[in-house]
């Protein structure tokens, strides 16, 4: 199993990216999907998930109204488009699956992650 994600890069605040995230080695359409992210020095936090059938997101506090996550169950990808991007969203974004809710990885659940790509935002 894998979970490839792209799309970082380095942007000034106020910009936007949009990270990818390319699931292969099995099907996903049972699975909650989204990002997590690691900041220099601190600890991995949840960003954003979708449930399976598309009818729950959920978001962390501070990217709410800034984010938003989509998927494509039919290609096995999710993607997480970030605007007015500030410094504090630097970090390395990881995209994971659970079988379980978005609360559950909310809350920490994860079965699969992949890589990181990394985003850095200067001020």
């Amino acid at each position: 199993v894998q979970l490839q994600a792209s799309g970082g890069g380095s942007v000034q605040a106020g910009g936007s990216l949009r990270l990818s995230c390319a699931a292969s080695g099995r099907t996903f359409t049972s699975y909650t999907m989204g990002w997590l992210r690691q900041a220099p020095g601190k600890e991995r936090e949840f960003v954003a998930a979708i449930s399976w059938n598309y009818g729950t997101v959920a978001y962390i506090d501070s990217v709410k109204g800034r984010f938003t996550i989509s998927r494509d169950s039919a290609k096995n990808t999710v993607y997480l488009q970030m605007n007015s991007l500030r410094p504090e969203d630097t970090a390395v974004y990881f995209c994971a699956a659970v079988l379980g809710t978005t609360a559950t990885m909310k809350s920490g659940g994860t079965d699969y992650w992949g890589k990181g790509t990394l985003v850095t935002v200067s001020s």
